[in-house]
């Protein structure tokens, strides 16, 4: 065992201690020591704020850059110690599962404060590919009687905007898995100030399906409950939608059936061929290209069109190359290309134009799916979602969008900031609709519909997967229904 130890430590360039559920500790000359008396054999270890100590009974597992130790933990309990080199590119999947498992126990501690008089049957921070529960959030269950509850933790460096997502998939997974029990809820746990997003998607789940708890913690582990109803406002705006900016001489550009003319409400206006955009017109010049753009005068013009030629040639549906980057270029964008040109197969009542995209906005990066935003003849709101591949966050996005739309929409900001001129908009919340390929809606999608409130009108439409040559609707889906087998 001592021989082992030193083979890796002198083998190591950045060796690291992890005890499971504690951070790691480098180690260095001068904070170890490894002592053989008695034939025992004992690894202290140390740093400027803790002490480690553990007689080693043997070696599990030895492999480059990483040895597994068994040792003896207090009351002569038998646990695991690691050894790695953090210097190995092997060893990074191995710190992040250490990251996750100092949160796994820091989430025990929540619960056994918050929930004190339950016992806690199961905590895990592995993955579980077949029921879709991803490792980046410790997960739990908990059962009193005949009574359970699920629990989700998003740890301090995460995107706490996947934690419910995730949360109902772990729910609706406990319930069929116990079915000797009643898993009455899911209790959800978010750093401190990161509570929004959740709060805003609690307010319009429904009640009857499930009973949530809302806690957010700080650095010192106090986690205290929030309420969801203090975060009412919405962190989005309308802007005003200004008339787009005149193309002058690029006019030219749109007798080619494959550039499309897209205005924004910031009166910009977008040129594209199936959805790429390769010209940018607004009120201060044009500009074009596809990776920096230049500015652009009319004498520039034939070469304008060469690329929109060039991009029609390389991002057509009948395309010999189905690897070229130009190609696989933002499948979204084409999607959307498609569903502007043919909105009325999406849902017949659907007027053609004018159709939004991504109003109001979202701040920060790229959510990874597109919104287009629609009104019906009778002047009744439409949310559509777009996304090309399979993605099980595809609900929950949707409902961020949703329900910012509802709330500028009831205080009138579409219509007093010039949206849909002419058209007297319908008070009743907006439908929504998902689109996607047929066979690219995740297995989980019914299952996270489920929990949505009554008050959403939702409707997956699943399209044929030639998708690119035009929209054919394969089905039509409300709510959580499952197609037929």
């Amino acid at each position: 065992m001592q021989a082992a130890i030193e083979r890796f430590l002198k083998s190591s360039r950045q060796p690291a201690l992890l005890e499971p559920g504690e951070p790691l500790l480098p180690l260095a000359a001068d904070n170890f020591t490894l002592q053989l008396r008695s034939s025992r054999l004992t690894l202290q270890v140390w740093d400027q704020t803790r002490n480690l100590v553990r007689r080693v009974t043997g070696v599990a597992h030895e492999a480059r850059g990483r040895l597994e130790l068994v040792v003896e933990q207090f009351a002569r309990k038998e646990g695991r110690l690691f050894l790695v080199d953090l210097a190995r590119p092997s060893s990074l999947d191995f710190e992040r599962r250490s990251e996750r498992l100092v949160f796994r126990e820091r989430f025990r501690q929540f619960l056994t404060r918050q929930f004190a008089d339950w016992t806690l049957a199961e905590i895990s921070a592995e993955p579980n590919l077949e029921a879709s529960l991803s490792p980046s959030y410790p997960r739990a269950f908990l059962r009193r009687g005949p009574n359970g509850w699920a629990a989700i933790g998003a740890p301090p460096e995460s995107d706490p905007a996947g934690l419910l997502t995730f949360g109902l998939i772990w729910l609706d997974h406990l319930r069929r898995r116990e079915k000797c029990l009643a898993v009455e809820g899911l209790a959800l746990y978010v750093p401190r100030g990161q509570e929004r997003a959740t709060s805003l998607r609690l307010a319009w789940l429904n009640e009857e399906a499930a009973r949530y708890e809302l806690f957010a913690y700080d650095e010192r582990d106090f986690a205290a409950r929030v309420d969801p109803r203090d975060f009412g406002n919405v962190d989005t705006r309308v802007e005003v939608c200004r008339q787009p900016a005149p193309l002058g001489a690029f006019e030219r550009l749109l007798d080619s059936p494959e550039v499309e003319r897209i205005a924004h409400h910031d009166g910009s206006v977008s040129l594209r061929v199936r959805g790429v955009e390769f010209a940018q017109a607004s009120e201060s010049g044009a500009r074009f290209g596809l990776a920096q753009r230049t500015p652009a005068h009319p004498r520039d013009l034939p070469e304008m069109e060469r690329l929109a030629r060039d991009l029609a040639q390389w991002r057509s549906p009948a395309a010999q190359d189905r690897e070229h980057p130009l190609y696989r270029r933002n499948p979204e964008a084409w999607l959307e290309s498609q569903v502007r040109a043919q909105i009325e197969r999406v849902y017949a009542p659907l007027s053609p134009a004018p159709v939004y995209d991504q109003v109001p906005a979202f701040a920060g990066g790229d959510r990874g799916v597109l919104d287009l935003l629609a009104v019906e003849r009778s002047g009744r709101l439409a949310v559509l979602e777009l996304k090309a591949t399979a993605d099980l966050r595809l609900p929950l996005q949707a409902l961020d969008y949703w329900l910012r739309v509802k709330w500028h929409l009831d205080r009138g900001e579409f219509s007093l900031n010039g949206y849909f001129p002419g058209i007297q908009l319908r008070p009743e919340p907006p439908r929504l609709f998902l689109v996607s390929p047929a066979l690219e809606f995740h297995p989980t999608t019914e299952t996270l519909l489920g929990f949505f409130s009554p008050a959403i009108d939702v409707e997956r439409v699943g399209i044929g997967v030639e998708w690119r040559k035009g929209l054919q609707v394969m089905f039509r889906l409300s709510g959580a229904e499952r197609p037929c087998s």
